[in-house]
């Protein structure tokens, strides 16, 4: 069930992403609540279902979620993964020497990669909530499509509409969104906009990092870098 922030919070709100990279984690440490935006449209060319790792030769491959063939406006919340999907995963794994020759810190989460069971979103959280588990970051979420948002809200209205259903007063979003989104809309509804700085470090997966370096240290890292102006 939805628990609402107190009056005067911070929010961030991003679609669910397979293994990000560690930038993305500042969203989660910057906010008070942090929304998974998982009641939007699916992004094909995305990172909701696919990351980069590296393969033992230190070039980069895709490892992909095996998902059932949806319709173009799938939504990401009703994505369903395909059957034999667990056997595609573990046929994947062995190119990469971050999830075949995982580290103990990093053992629970391989595992949870391993098993893709139940909806591709709660799988995707799942794997986000262990990552923060073993930075020993933050872990305050909501899901959009617990909030009974109106379906025809689009774009910065829908943001603003996830802003104030969690009690929010400020909003802080990714570098990336400064052509999205207006500070005057913002301010006309009562609600601070801020962008987060660009990201100072490396894009890899996050279980790329956690394989091969001390998870306090990338945590450290992600804390520093969560800095953000209007």
């Amino acid at each position: 069930m939805l628990q609402t922030a107190p009056v005067g919070k911070t929010i961030s709100i991003m679609q669910p992403y397979f293994i990000p990279y560690a930038g993305y984690f500042r969203l989660l440490v910057g906010a008070d609540v942090f929304v998974i935006y998982d009641c939007v449209q699916f992004q094909r060319r995305g990172w909701t279902h696919r990351n980069v790792l590296r393969t033992a030769n230190g070039t980069t491959e895709w490892l992909t979620l095996p998902l059932e063939k949806a319709p173009q406006d799938v939504l990401i919340r009703d994505l369903r993964f395909r059957s034999g999907a667990r056997k595609d995963i573990e046929a994947q794994i062995p190119r990469f020497p971050a999830l075949s020759a995982s580290s103990p810190r990093t053992a629970s989460l391989v595992d949870a990669i391993r098993d893709p069971s139940g909806r591709p979103v709660d799988y995707i959280i799942d794997l986000l909530r262990l990552t923060t588990e073993i930075m020993g970051l933050p872990w305050r979420v909501v899901r959009s499509s617990e909030l009974g948002l109106p379906s025809d809200l689009r774009g910065q209205d829908r943001i603003l509409a996830i802003v104030k259903a969690c009690a929010g007063s400020r909003y802080i979003n990714p570098p990336g969104g400064r052509k999205l989104y207006h500070h005057a809309d913002f301010a006309e509804a009562g609600i601070e906009l801020y962008f987060l700085k660009d990201h100072m470090g490396s894009y890899d997966s996050i279980v790329q990092r956690l394989s091969a370096e001390d998870p306090i240290a990338v945590a450290k890292e992600i804390r520093a870098n969560t800095i953000w102006a209007a």
